[in-house]
C-alpha cells in the first residue's frame, strides 16, 4: 500500500493578509478615538472638581477667619472674606481676598495694603491664578437663570454668608466648563454653600 504525501504549503493569500491589516487598522482608529474622547471626559472631569474644590477652600478659608497668607500681606484679614472670580471664555480663574469688602475683585491699586484698602482706594486682590487644563475654558457664567459675562462669588464668616456678584438677593451661581466647545460640565453653587457637579 502506498501512501500519498499531503502537499503542506500553507500560506496566506494576499487578499486574507488584506483583510486582516484592513480590520486592525478598523479597530486601531476606533481605540484611538475613543481614547482621545475619553482623555477629554476625563481632563473636563478633574477641572470641574478641582473647581469645586477651590470654592470649598474659599469658603473654609473664610470660615477659619484665616489671615492673609505670608505671600499677599501676612497677618491681616480681609474686611470681605475670601472669594473666587470668574470671567466668560477664560481658561483661568482667580482666587481673592476682599480687602476693602465691596463683595467684588479689586485688580486696581491705590492703598498701600489690604488693611488700608477702601472702595476708593483699592488694593490688588489676587492671592492666586487657577488655570484649567489645556482646552478647558469657561463657557457660560449665571446668576440665578441670568446669563452673565463676570461672576464673583463671597465667602465671610462666619456662617459663612455667601454673596454672588455683590448682591444679596441672588441665590445661585453656576460656572459651565467645556473642552474645546465640545463637551460641558456644570458646577451650581447656592447662597447655603451647597455646591453641586452636574
Amino acid at each position: 500500500m502506498e501512501q500519498k504525501t499531503k502537499n503542506s504549503n500553507k500560506a496566506f493569500t494576499l487578499l486574507e493578509i488584506t483583510v486582516v491589516i484592513s480590520i486592525i487598522i478598523l479597530l486601531s482608529t476606533i481605540f484611538i478615538a475613543n481614547y482621545r474622547g475619553g482623555e477629554k471626559q476625563f481632563a473636563l472631569k478633574r477641572s470641574v472638581y478641582k473647581l469645586a474644590q477651590d470654592l470649598r477652600r474659599a469658603e473654609e478659608m473664610a470660615m477659619s477667619s484665616q489671615m492673609t497668607p505670608d505671600s499677599f500681606e501676612p497677618g491681616v484679614f480681609p474686611k470681605g472674606g475670601y472669594g473666587i472670580s470668574f470671567m466668560k471664555d477664560s481658561k483661568s480663574y482667580v482666587l481673592f481676598a476682599d480687602c476693602d469688602g465691596d463683595n467684588k475683585y479689586d485688580e486696581g491699586s491705590g492703598a498701600s495694603s489690604c488693611k488700608e484698602a477702601t472702595e476708593i482706594t483699592p488694593y490688588p486682590e489676587k492671592l492666586e491664578e487657577i488655570p484649567f487644563e489645556q482646552g478647558i475654558y469657561i463657557k457660560e457664567l449665571f446668576k440665578d437663570s441670568s446669563l452673565v459675562d463676570f461672576l464673583s462669588i463671597i465667602f465671610f464668616p462666619p456662617d459663612p454668608i455667601i454673596t454672588i456678584n455683590s448682591d444679596p438677593a441672588i441665590n445661585s451661581a453656576k460656572i459651565s466648563l467645556t473642552f474645546d466647545g465640545v463637551s460641558q460640565k456644570t458646577v451650581t453653587i447656592n447662597k447655603a454653600g451647597l455646591i453641586d457637579i452636574e
